[in-house]
């Protein structure tokens, strides 16, 4: 982990999405952060110590969701699948599928694994299953305004973690979409789907993958009317639409400059809390 000293920051942006509107002054205490996301290696740590089973592993109580179609019930989760071609942006339900028997260890369903994989970032994680590791970690889950005062590492107003410029100097600084979404995928990046953790330089305050990999669960529930879900599933999907969603931040592999442009510090995005997808994990704080 590393300590990210207290101060007050510019939070938000004017020049994006409405929901990330409007830029407001913050302040925060310090706190410590993991340096990364949490890991599969991490991850399987502690279901070897527990025996927790994650919301995708278990068949989903009709009371907990009620009026959703049973075929989603059953455990599985999200999974995304590029297009053969362009399609309409604004069905989403092209790229993502619900795969049966899709969990954190088999990723794209069975028949996958992670092996070979124990250094990408966890994925296939619903809310409650990252407050379970971090409870066992001893620690918790970041809010909204403490993610993002890590994410910008020290830069005020910067629209990138790293800076004004995309790809400075052509260089990626992100696991992030190449290309045109969700039928091309260039992985100029180095990398198509996940990334190990730590493959793309640390922010200014050392942290890695603030910025695409995989979107990161907070603490906060999510605000903010008539936002558009970019490349993350519809809470409606999968659950009931008067449950509220939580804040996910920081982008993922998923988002591309023809669709979602959130991969920055100030980009928001709303899940339902039982969904888990193939581009979300989490990483944890410690408060003292």
């Amino acid at each position: 982990m590393i300590w990210i000293p207290g101060g007050t920051f510019l939070m938000g942006a004017d020049n994006f999405y409405p929901e990330e509107a409007p830029v407001r002054e913050v302040s925060v205490a310090g706190f410590w952060i993991d340096i990364h996301a949490v890991t599969n290696a991490g991850f399987r740590r502690f279901v070897k110590a527990t025996g927790y089973h994650t919301l995708a592993e278990r068949e989903l109580d009709p009371a907990l969701l009620p009026g959703v179609d049973p075929a989603v019930r059953v455990a599985g989760s999200l999974v995304f699948h590029m297009t053969a071609g362009p399609v309409d942006l604004q069905a989403i339900r092209q790229w993502w599928r619900f795969v049966p028997g899709a969990c954190w260890k088999h990723p794209e369903g069975p028949g996958s694994t992670i092996q070979g994989r124990m250094q990408h970032p966890v994925v296939h994680i619903a809310h409650a299953d990252a407050l379970a590791y971090a409870a066992w970690a001893g620690k918790t889950l970041p809010t909204e305004n403490q993610w993002e005062f890590a994410a910008r590492g020290g830069l005020e107003g910067a629209p990138y973690a790293w800076g004004d410029e995309l790809v400075p100097d052509g260089r990626y600084m992100a696991n992030t979409w190449q290309g045109e979404f969700p039928w091309q995928d260039l992985a100029l990046d180095g990398h198509a789907g996940t990334a190990p953790v730590g493959s793309y330089p640390p922010n200014g305050f050392g942290l890695h993958d603030m910025i695409g990999n995989v979107w990161e669960w907070t603490m906060d529930d999510y605000a903010s009317p008539g936002s558009k879900p970019c490349c993350t599933p519809a809470p409606a999907l999968i659950t009931a639409p008067e449950r509220p969603g939580k804040v996910l931040k920081g982008g993922s592999f998923l988002c591309a400059p023809n669709y979602c442009q959130r991969y920055r510090p100030a980009a928001r995005s709303e899940q339902s809390p039982e969904s888990a997808t193939s581009h979300i994990g989490f990483r944890c704080v410690l408060n003292h």
